[in-house]
């Protein structure tokens, strides 16, 4: 007789608990608490180049290079050598002089600019008089040695300065020493610019050839020069000239 399973088939230990699921927990939690590290070319170039960029910050932002160390209050401070501090008093002894300097000029300048009736930059030339029996002296219009020099109008003087900065001048003259004032032909340099010119003869024989591309500024010398001088304006320019 049939015992009622029919043709259903039954196999032993079908629904047995597996134990492969639980084993596998332990090595799920320890891929989960432990980092993955990448071993890989392109890690170790990255880590390289933030190493590199955090070597040349420190490097930009220490002092000259000075070695550093911490305190016993966890402060930093800059540790230097004897050498090293005598450099640093030298530097800065540099720089207080250069200071000084640059204020003394300064000053020069702001007094020059107070006090002179005339003062700008004027290109120079000098020349000597001719004396008596010596020969004539060449043409030397086509000689271009003009050189700027800064003139200061001051008080009973005329000054030569290299430099509007310079605290002295190369050369001077007083007024009461020069004879003659006058214009000179206008003429063009290598520039292709126009010139004005005008000069100063001196009771030495010495004379100043004086240009400016301004034609007002080298009136206003002419002017000035003449009246304090005494001089009329009607002086021509003596042998030698332009």
């Amino acid at each position: 007789m049939d015992d009622g399973l029919g043709k259903i088939k039954v196999i032993s230990n079908h629904f047995k608990a597996s134990t492969s699921r639980a084993d596998s927990h332990p090595s799920l939690t320890s891929s989960v608490s432990q980092p993955q590290i990448d071993d890989s070319p392109r890690s170790s170039s990255w880590t390289r180049r933030k190493l590199r960029s955090a070597a040349y910050m420190l490097n930009l932002f220490t002092l000259r290079r000075m070695p550093w160390s911490s305190s016993n209050d966890g402060q930093e401070k800059v540790v230097l050598s004897a050498l090293e501090v005598e450099s640093l008093k030298s530097e800065l002894a540099e720089l207080e002089e250069r200071e000084a300097h640059l204020k003394a000029q300064l000053e020069n300048v702001d007094q020059i600019l107070r006090s002179a009736r005339l003062s700008g930059y004027l290109y120079i030339r000098t020349r000597w008089a001719v004396l008596p029996g010596e020969p004539p002296p060449l043409d030397d219009t086509d000689v271009d040695d003009w050189l700027p020099r800064f003139v200061v109008f001051q008080g009973p003087c005329l000054f030569f300065y290299l430099l509007s900065t310079d605290l002295s001048p190369q050369d001077s003259t007083l007024l009461h020493d020069i004879v003659e004032i006058g214009p000179l032909p206008s003429f063009s340099r290598e520039d292709e610019e126009t010139h004005y010119a005008f000069y100063i003869l001196t009771r030495l024989g010495l004379r100043y050839e004086c240009s400016s591309s301004s034609k007002i500024q080298v009136d206003s010398w002419l002017s000035a020069l003449q009246t304090d001088c005494k001089l009329g304006s009607d002086a021509t320019a003596p042998n030698g000239s332009m």
